[in-house]
């Protein structure tokens, strides 16, 4: 077999591996937001209700975060992750504890949006960003 023929089968399985690594970060964001409100929630981790749910929130986020980071370049992963948990914990904290959302601060949340969806388009090797520290 020769290297040509084995690079399409190679390229696929580096994309698939990629689009994984993305899907885990998606969900590292989410465990964030989790974290971020239990920790609101918590007042100071005087509610054990909320507490716990922080401290679990608080595992799953990291490991998870670390699971992707092992195939996103860690500066494009973290600023993602820190991204989507901020801009979510904003939104879902607006609707859980009645804070406010103002105009002004739903834009600036749309522009950290924007900016994550200009990161992961950069980093996306079909558009010739960099594709992870492995090449």
């Amino acid at each position: 077999m020769t290297a040509s023929s084995e690079r399409p089968g190679r390229e696929s399985t580096e994309r698939s591996r990629h689009t994984r690594a993305w899907s885990v970060l998606l969900l590292a964001g989410a465990f964030e937001i989790g974290f971020a409100v239990s920790t609101g929630g918590s007042q100071g981790f005087t509610d054990l209700n909320w507490s716990i749910a922080a401290v679990v929130f608080f595992f799953l986020t990291v490991f998870t975060l670390s699971v992707a980071l092992k195939t996103i370049d860690v500066g494009i992963g973290y600023a993602v992750w820190v991204g989507i948990g901020a801009s979510g914990a904003a939104v879902v904290s607006a609707f859980l504890f009645d804070e406010s959302l103002t105009p002004l601060r739903i834009f600036w949340l749309a522009v950290i949006i924007a900016g994550v969806i200009g990161l992961k388009l950069t980093e996306s090797p079909n558009l010739g960003g960099s594709t992870t520290g492995s090449g």
